[in-house]
């Protein structure tokens, strides 16, 4: 028998009320939001300056809405459409979980693009500034699953292999952890590094692209010791849906990357 550290069994239900009850995974989304914000206000202002403190604000609406629609209309194409095809009503039962980040970083993007036109505001700016406090949420996120008892690793004989409530008796690896270590909490030291350098806020774009691709190889890696949905399992090449979902992101990313160049210096009189 494999050796495995027993799984932390934490309710996945912190309060319950009658028919009232605040879930773990529910106070993630509110503490990354939350904290995004505040961070986000700060990093605004930094010269040159990407938007003011009122609109970071007014967005915060905006970027949630990107996040839920985007991250459910993502989880139901790229992950169980034969099912919701069958059932399209099932798509809005939001309570019922099934949300696909990169459904929600579509959505957001489309928020951005829509919020900045309709504000007068620099995208790419505005996008640097946004995707460097993104990791916040991730990071968070990644602990509810754990929490949870979800989305949990392949089996390993790793000494910190666990064995998780609904995922047999084999061991597992926890990589939910992982990513958390990987998309929240590395993703965000490079980028609040990046996003204090003069020099390279100057560059629009190249945080935003150093999030895509740095989410996208953090996601690659991840999904390495991540068992696959079970209703997909590998597809083209052995990779999961995650991976071959991550890929453009790595690619678009690193155009970005490339494609930003710091403003023209004033031609001398």
């Amino acid at each position: 028998m494999l050796f495995a550290i027993p799984f932390p069994a934490i309710d996945p239900v912190l309060v319950e009320i009658g028919p009232f009850a605040i879930r773990w995974y529910a106070l993630a989304y509110i503490a990354g939001i939350l904290i995004g914000w505040r961070l986000m206000r700060r990093l605004a202002a930094l010269e040159p300056v990407a938007a003011s403190a009122e609109q970071i604000d007014d967005f915060v609406t905006w970027a949630v809405l990107g996040v839920i629609l985007g991250g459910r209309l993502g989880y139901v194409l790229f992950y169980q459409p034969d099912h919701y095809l069958s059932a399209p009503w099932e798509a809005l039962y939001l309570w019922k979980g099934g949300m696909s980040f990169h459904g929600g970083a579509a959505g957001v993007i489309v928020a951005v693009f829509l919020f900045c036109r309709r504000q007068g505001l620099n995208v790419l700016r505005f996008g640097d500034r946004l995707t460097a406090v993104v990791p916040v949420g991730l990071f968070f996120g990644r602990l509810a699953n754990f929490i949870n008892g979800e989305l949990w690793g392949r089996v390993s004989d790793v000494p910190w292999a666990m064995v998780f409530p609904h995922g047999g008796p084999e061991p597992r690896h926890p990589s939910q952890l992982y990513q958390a270590f990987l998309e929240g909490f590395c993703l965000l030291v490079i980028l609040q590094i990046l996003v204090r350098i003069p020099a390279i806020r100057a560059r629009q774009g190249f945080i935003a692209g150093a999030f895509l691709a740095g989410y996208g190889i953090a996601r690659i890696i991840g999904e390495l010791f991540r068992q696959p949905d079970a209703q997909l399992g590998f597809l083209w090449g052995g990779a999961t849906m995650g991976q071959l979902l991550s890929i453009p992101m790595v690619l678009v990313g690193a155009g970005l990357m490339l494609a930003a160049r710091p403003p023209a210096r004033p031609a001398a009189a």
